[in-house]
């Protein structure tokens, strides 16, 4: 499923000294981010995630932003979205 976490940045120093790739790469098996939008202020970032479920996610990025962020997450109703990535077929 996709989901949405928008972030509320608290620090602005210690979320601009993380590097998002590092956020993203450190991700249990099955979540992946597939956007990072930063606010060019650094005030705020919208993602998009693919998880299981959103709990999943939550106990992940929670602990891995508290110092910098608040988050508030939303699962994504893929059959009215535009724009989600295209994911391959295993079978293509």
């Amino acid at each position: 499923m996709y989901l949405v976490v928008h972030h509320h940045v608290i620090d602005r120093e210690k979320f601009l000294a993380t590097d998002p790739q590092d956020i993203g790469g450190n991700a249990p098996p099955g979540v992946e981010v597939r956007h990072f939008l930063p606010a060019r202020d650094a005030s705020a970032a919208d993602c998009l995630w693919e998880a299981e479920s959103l709990d999943v996610l939550r106990r992940y990025l929670d602990p891995a932003t508290r110092e910098s962020c608040e988050n508030t997450y939303f699962e994504v109703d893929a059959a009215s979205a535009m724009g989600l990535p295209v994911i391959a077929s295993a079978g293509a």
